[in-house]
This record gives structure tokens, sequence and C-alpha cells, in this order.
């Protein structure tokens, strides 16, 4: 399949003149985005009727949204804070998100979601055989495969990535909320020992920006 990208769409507080903070942009078919939205539809009951997705997310969830989210995490943080416990939050960017997903890891945890064998090899084919280009004012980038990633844009990619980053909260100590791909976490830090616990819950996690991530204590 080929497609072209819109060029810009800048990230949020990018940098008009860095090519780096431009996303991506998927210019995708009439026809295909209503296939995607049954697929979609179908993988959604499913994980809803099995409580697939942790409670930590909170982005393109039924029933919950950024105003959830706000109330979710700070209600926990303030009952430390007013206990008179020194607590610490941590604003997580992930440095493109959406572009480094692997498709063989997506595939394997749809396994794991017991979704259908249809399901599943109809997603492994949205994926797959991907070329992409961006036309900029009449001038044309050549063709690239793409060998990762979900295509932004699509109606597919935030319920395909709420999956592939759901197990992120596992073995993590702190509180973790997610809204997409903007996670947010806290902790006590009162002692030495709660803030080992964060640095360990960020250690060997998707590969952050930095200049985006912000504490606040």
């Amino acid at each position: 399949m080929e497609l072209e990208c819109l060029a810009g769409q800048i990230d949020t507080k990018g940098n008009k003149n860095n090519t780096g903070d431009y996303r991506p942009v998927s210019l995708t078919s009439v026809p295909g985005k209503i296939m995607e939205q049954i697929v979609k539809e179908s993988i959604c009951k499913h994980l809803e009727d099995n409580k697939g997705i942790g409670s930590s997310q909170q982005g393109f969830v039924k029933n919950k949204s950024c105003q959830t989210n706000l109330i979710a995490f700070f209600d926990r943080i303030t009952s430390l804070v007013e206990k008179g416990e020194a607590v610490d939050v941590v604003y997580v960017d992930f440095s493109k998100a959406l572009d480094t997903v692997s498709h063989d890891l997506l595939i394997n945890k749809l396994g794991k979601y017991n979704l259908d064998g249809a399901t599943i090899r109809w997603v492994h084919n949205w994926l797959a055989n991907h070329s992409q280009r961006v036309v900029i004012n009449g001038s044309q980038s050549c063709w690239k495969g793409r060998t990762s990633g979900i295509l932004q844009g699509s109606v597919m990619g935030p319920v395909l990535f709420n999956i592939f980053i759901n197990s992120l909260g596992i073995g993590i100590e702190s509180t973790l909320i997610k809204v997409a791909d903007d996670p947010k976490l806290g902790g006590v830090v009162t002692a030495l020992e709660g803030r080992v616990v964060i640095q360990n819950d960020l250690a060997n996690r998707m590969k952050f920006k930095k200049d985006k991530c912000k504490v606040l204590h």
C-alpha cells in the first residue's frame, strides 16, 4: 500500500525548523477507514468484555478521557500530600512513540489477548507492505517502505497503540496513569527508598524525549 504524508503536522511544542519534530500523518482512503472502523469496533468490544486494557490507560478508552485522567491521578497524589508526604510526579513523553512500535511485538501481543485468528491476520496484513512519501508544494520525496510503527491519522492506530503499551504498568510500584502515549507517574519520596522506586520504574521503558519530560515535586 502506498501512502502520502502530510508534511505540516508538527509535534507539540516542536521547532518548525527542525525536521525531526515533524510527525508523518498518513492520508488513507475512505473505504479503508470504513474497514478499519469495523475491525476496530470488534477489537474494542473484545477488550471491553475481557477487561483487556488496564485501568491506568485513560486515552482512547470508553468512558475515560483527559478529565478522568486528571481526577484519578491527582486524587491519589493529593491524598498523599495531605498526609504530609513528599511526592514527586514525573511527566513523561515517549520519543516517536507510534513510529517505533514493532510490528512483530504488536502481533504477538494481539495473540495474548485471545483475539480470533482472522482479526490478527487482518491487522498483520494492514501493518505490512506500506510505503510512504512526503509531498511539499509539489516536490516529492522517494517512496520508502515502513518496517515498524503504526500509521498516524489512521482509525486503528490509537487502539493498537493502547494494546502495545498496556503492559507498561506491569511491575511498576509508583502510581501510573497514561493518556495514550503520555504517561505520568508519581510516588512518595519522603525517604531515599521512594526516590529509588521511581528511578527503577522509569528505567528500561520506551525511549523518552528528555526536553519534554518534567518533574513536579
